[in-house]
């Protein structure tokens, strides 16, 4: 499999590294990066072909990642289009970005498959969703998976519009779980603890619940009785994040976040979609 990335960003640079980790060889990957310095550290690092423009990098590969900002993958976009095999897969992983939206721009290419990591991806500790067109094959599907292994975790899911609440769950995720360890790191500093036990014990905590219920055959509700004695400190917490509404306040968020998700999908396509 040849892979074109267009973009040679952070997300771009993680793939890259997991994809060479597991054997991929360099020869087979080429990136189009139009700022000189990200150029000269992508083939520093890696050993890949990178190119200031797409026409300096074609033929174009078997696998298209589209690794650029949502507000700059209309141009992309163009760009990739006349280059384009008909048989080529393009793989976005741009934020918001619809397939229909993205398969007009790239004048109406059909085989697209798109997807939602998040940022622990960067250090291969992601979790992702993916969903594709009827038309993408499942060798297609098997290449999709190589490179979202590269990342971490992944799933597929059957309809485009799952990944909306799957933004707002794994995608900006990772920003509850710091907003969590945040509070509960402050929390120890104003009970007495020196910021780094308070970060320490903050950090370790969650590391080692989330890899407890990782591990384990419960779920998180079992997990949560287990540690919590009747008339103990965990049962006065828990009340009282209860009585706070902390639950109901989770799910508001959630579906803030997601709400937020399809505006972003309505303003892109749309904003893009002007001639």
């Amino acid at each position: 499999m040849n892979i074109t990335f267009i973009g040679g960003g952070n997300m771009a640079q993680a793939i890259i590294g997991g994809l060479k980790a597991s054997g991929f060889d360099a020869a087979d990957i080429g990136v189009v990066e139009p700022v000189a310095e990200q150029r000269a550290r992508l083939t520093a690092q890696f050993g890949v072909k990178a190119c200031g423009t797409v026409s300096e990098t074609a033929p174009l590969g078997e696998l298209v990642v589209m690794a650029v900002k949502p507000q700059q993958m209309r141009e992309a976009a163009a760009a990739v289009a006349p280059l384009l095999a008909k048989n080529a897969l393009v793989l976005s992983i741009a934020a918001g970005i619809r397939i229909d939206d993205l398969s007009r721009w790239l004048g109406g290419h059909a085989l697209i498959a798109r997807c939602m990591p998040n940022t622990p991806a960067l250090i291969g500790a992601g979790m992702t969703a993916a969903c594709a067109t009827p038309s993408v094959s499942a060798a297609q599907r098997a290449n999709v998976d190589r490179v979202l292994a590269a990342m971490g975790k992944s799933i597929w899911v059957d309809k485009e519009a799952l990944l909306d609440p799957v933004t707002a769950i794994s995608g900006s995720g990772p920003a509850y779980v710091f907003y969590f360890i945040e509070s509960l790191e402050a929390s120890a500093k104003e009970l007495g603890l020196s910021p780094a036990d308070a970060r320490l014990l903050a950090l370790e905590t969650f590391l080692g619940a989330a890899k407890l219920a990782a591990g384990s055959a419960d779920d998180p509700a079992t997990l949560r009785t287990k540690v919590t004695s009747k008339g103990g400190t965990t049962e006065a917490a828990l009340a009282s994040m209860e009585a706070s509404g902390v639950k109901a306040a989770i799910a508001t968020a959630t579906r803030a976040a997601n709400a937020r998700s399809i505006e972003l999908g309505d303003e892109l396509g749309k904003e893009r979609g002007k001639n």
